[in-house]
């Protein structure tokens, strides 16, 4: 784990001082000893917690992340006549780059941000991993490039950014700004899958060396079901390699659970980490410990309360660049404080349900059949009717999906706020920034797929990088915890890819396949286990526990020229006296107040004139 940025200039390099050591500070937190740099005529380059020789006294490597085939390609360029010194993986990505060029990304398997700058040519590289793992984040003006691992470094650099009005309003449906956009104007988060090119005479550009998308092949469920157990026991293996100290998040589920008994069989001695809310049905610890005893793993955990996990906030937004309203993230940081304290390396189950259809809404096509036989003119009546209806009436909901096509109402696995309610929460609501200007696009490239096919797309290109994977980057990296994830592997999505959606959904059960995999390797009764997912107490907190905290937040905060706080104080109201559950949406607002104080407010001062400066 590292923290770099970097400035590439195609005139003369003029950058001063106080910016690098503003930038500098701005990656201190992460309390790594080693520290590198490097300055040219037209780059410099920052990094903390890592070194970056001249490989081939040409190459300057950046890497945040860890590759995992780095032996093989090793060994298949020293058959070429490669030499290596180290065999560390930055010489190895210099190597393959200088033997691949750009295709050399395709090859890498693993968890990786990578800035490679070409001293002879004087052309500036930058590379994100398949899925999106590790963030790389980027500005380019008239004759500049910046190129960060936090956005807050390029802030540093270029104060004074406008916030983005666009990547604001969607924030409020998909509680976490959907790449590639930030809430700073022109500040963007490169997609996974990508790299850039820049060079002394061009702009800069864009390119895609992968895309993840599903291309189904109808085969024998037993020889995929063996292909499965491969692909993951030898994923787990090149992740798990030879470390000192193992462990895994540990939830009552089939992900992590298999994740463990494959890990197990590898490294004996794994330990395992749980956490969970006292609060019934909010906590998956007792089943979490049944599964480590049968495991025959070590098991730590710990219960989390409302005044630990509001006490924890304000922390975690601090390691996040732009708001995050998972709730989920909260008791994800505290795991991985556990973990931290008996472990270096935690493995996680991150990109089972995008990639083998865990999520219950996958199979909604189901439940959604009989409209399929209904006159197309009277489908539009009948979501006519719909709207009418009082919200929370009973049908209303089965009533206006089965009517709407899918295109138009799926973002992905949270919706928060439906276009309507964004019109009366915030100041500036512009219609040409509606959610489908996110998915459709996306919509239009499957558009020909099964459903469900078209939902883990979508999950894939939103969901999964914009919010599962930033929050367990940034919450186990607040701790310099080590996460991997062994299913967001490119040779295991290189299996799930062309499994048939009739092997992966039933009208009751999810992960079908993987469920069956799973049976060699851990305990029968997890295997057909519920999804129960990070379920976190929040609606029930803000009618009680923390209705006090959170009507403060409201009041108290500065952001009246972007929300109606009169809006948001009625949703609280209507919640505590239990006529919504608006939980969610009242989350996604305290989030933001919260994040907009820490990063506007309490930077900016008297200074930040209106509010639109960052």
């Amino acid at each position: 784990m590292c923290g770099y940025f970097g400035v590439f200039s195609s005139a003369q390099l003029n950058i001063s001082d106080e910016q690098i050591i503003k930038a500098k500070e701005s990656l201190k937190d992460r309390n790594q000893e080693t520290e590198d740099s490097y300055r040219d005529n037209h780059l410099w380059m920052d990094v903390n917690g890592a070194n970056m020789p001249l490989i081939n006294s040409r190459y300057l490597v950046v890497l945040d992340g860890k590759i995992y085939n780095n032996k093989q390609i090793q060994d298949k360029l020293e058959r070429k006549g490669y030499l290596f010194e180290t065999g560390s993986d930055i010489e190895v990505i210099a190597n393959l780059f200088q033997e691949s060029g750009t295709d050399c990304f395709k090859e890498l398997r693993g968890k990786f941000a990578i800035v490679i700058w070409d001293c002879e040519e004087k052309i500036l590289y930058a590379a994100r991993d398949h899925f999106g793992m590790k963030p790389l984040y980027f500005l380019q003006n008239e004759n500049e490039c910046y190129v960060a691992s936090e956005k807050k470094a390029i802030m540093q650099l270029q104060p004074h950014t406008e916030l983005n009005k666009e990547a604001l309003q969607q924030y409020f449906s998909f509680q976490y700004v959907p790449p590639p956009m930030t809430l700073a104007n022109n500040v963007y988060c490169l997609e996974p899958g990508h790299f850039l090119i820049q060079t002394l005479e061009h702009p800069l550009k864009k390119h895609r060396y992968f895309h993840a998308s599903f291309q189904p092949v109808d085969g024998n469920e037993k020889q995929i079901i063996n292909r499965i157990q491969e692909v993951l026991v030898d994923s787990v293996a090149s992740h798990v390699q030879k470390e000192a100290s193992i462990g895994a998040f540990l939830s009552g589920g089939i992900d992590s659970s298999l994740l463990v008994g494959i890990a197990r069989e590898i490294s004996p001695s794994i330990k395992t980490f749980s956490v969970g809310f006292e609060e019934y049905g909010y906590s998956e610890i007792p089943l979490a410990k049944e599964t480590a005893t049968k495991l025959e793993v070590e098991n730590y955990s710990h219960l989390i309360q409302p005044e630990e996990f509001v006490e924890k906030l304000p922390t975690i937004l601090s390691y996040l660049d732009d708001p995050l309203a998972d709730p989920a993230s909260i008791p994800l940081y505290i795991a991985a404080e556990l973990a931290k304290e008996h472990v270096d390396v935690v493995l996680s189950g991150e990109g089972a349900d995008e990639l083998f259809g865990g999520y219950n809404i996958y199979r909604e096509y189901e439940s959604l059949k009989v409209f399929q036989k209904i006159p197309e003119t009277l489908l539009r009546w009948i979501n006519v009717l719909a709207r009418i209806f009082p919200d929370g009436m009973t049908g209303k909901s089965f009533l206006q999906r089965g009517t709407t096509p899918l295109n138009k109402r799926y973002i992905g696995n949270a919706k928060i706020f439906e276009e309507k309610e964004k019109r009366n929460l915030l100041k500036e609501y512009d219609e040409q920034y509606q959610y489908q200007q996110i998915t459709s696009p996306l919509f239009q490239r499957v558009e020909k797929d099964h459903p469900a096919q078209q939902m883990q797309y979508i999950d894939i290109h939103t969901w999964l990088p914009g919010d599962i994977l930033l929050k367990a980057n940034r919450m186990t990296g607040a701790h310099l915890l080590d996460v991997r994830t062994p299913f967001l592997d490119k040779e295991v999505f290189e299996v799930a890819q062309k499994i048939p959606v009739k092997y992966k959904l039933t009208d009751n059960q999810t992960k079908v396949i993987l469920r069956k995999a799973a049976m060699r390797f851990v305990p029968g009764d997890v295997i057909d286990r519920k999804k129960l997912g990070f379920p976190v107490p929040v609606s029930k907190w803000l009618r009680k526990e923390l209705y006090d905290w959170a009507q403060r937040i409201i009041l108290e905060s500065k952001t009246e020229y972007l929300l109606q706080k009169s809006q948001c104080l009625k949703l609280l109201v209507d919640h505590a006296y239990g006529y919504h559950d608006n939980g969610r949406k009242l989350w996604t607002i305290l989030v933001f107040m919260l994040w907009h104080k820490l990063n506007i407010e309490e930077l900016e001062g008297d200074n930040k004139k209106g509010g639109l400066f960052l």
